[in-house]
C-alpha cells in the first residue's frame, strides 16, 4: 500500500479520536443540578434550631436518598457522549456503554423534531445516540454529518 493512500482515504474526514456530548442538556442538568442543592442547603440554614430538631434521622435519610438520586439522574445524562475512533465508535447513553465497528453502522438519522440522532445497524436493530441532541440546533446538525461521512468512509472500498 503506497504511504500516502491512507491519507487519500481519510482526507475530509474529521479529526479521529472525536468526541460528541450534548451541550444544552449538560448545561441543564448542571444548572439545575447545583441550583437544587443550594436551594436546599439555604433552606436548611435558615431553618431555626427548633425546626431542625423536629426532622426524624429517617426524614434525613430519605432527603438526603432523593438527593442521591436526583445526582446519579443527572450524572447519567452528564455523560452521555459519543466517541468516533479509527477502528470503531462508542456511544455512551446514560449508564450503558456500547462499542460498534464502522461496517456495523449502516446510517446515521436525526429527522427535524427527533430528540436525539439513531443509528441503524447491520442487525437490523437501532440505537440511540443521545450525545448528539436534536435541542442542540446546527451543532447537532454538524455532528450528524460528521458522523455520516465517517460511515460513508468506512463503507467505501479500500476501507
Amino acid at each position: 500500500m503506497p504511504a500516502d493512500s491512507d491519507g487519500d482515504r481519510t482526507r475530509g474526514l474529521p479529526p479521529l479520536p472525536q468526541t460528541w456530548r450534548p451541550l444544552g442538556a449538560r448545561i441543564v442538568g448542571i444548572v439545575l443540578g447545583l441550583g437544587l442543592f443550594v436551594i436546599c442547603a439555604v433552606s436548611w440554614v435558615t431553618f431555626g434550631a427548633e425546626t431542625r430538631a423536629k426532622f426524624t434521622p429517617f426524614q434525613r435519610g430519605t432527603v438526603i436518598a432523593l438527593g442521591m438520586l436526583i445526582a446519579a439522574v443527572m450524572y447519567a445524562l452528564l455523560r452521555s457522549r459519543a466517541e468516533a475512533h479509527r477502528d470503531r465508535l462508542v456511544v455512551v447513553n446514560g449508564y450503558k456503554r456500547r462499542e460498534f465497528d464502522w461496517p456495523e453502522i449502516l446510517a446515521v438519522h436525526m429527522p427535524p423534531g427527533a430528540p436525539w440522532a439513531t443509528l441503524d445497524l447491520a442487525d437490523g436493530t437501532t440505537v440511540s445516540v443521545m450525545g448528539i441532541q436534536g435541542s442542540d440546533g446546527e451543532r447537532a446538525r454538524r455532528a450528524v454529518r460528521d458522523l455520516r461521512t465517517l460511515v460513508a468512509a468506512s463503507s467505501s472500498p479500500g476501507s
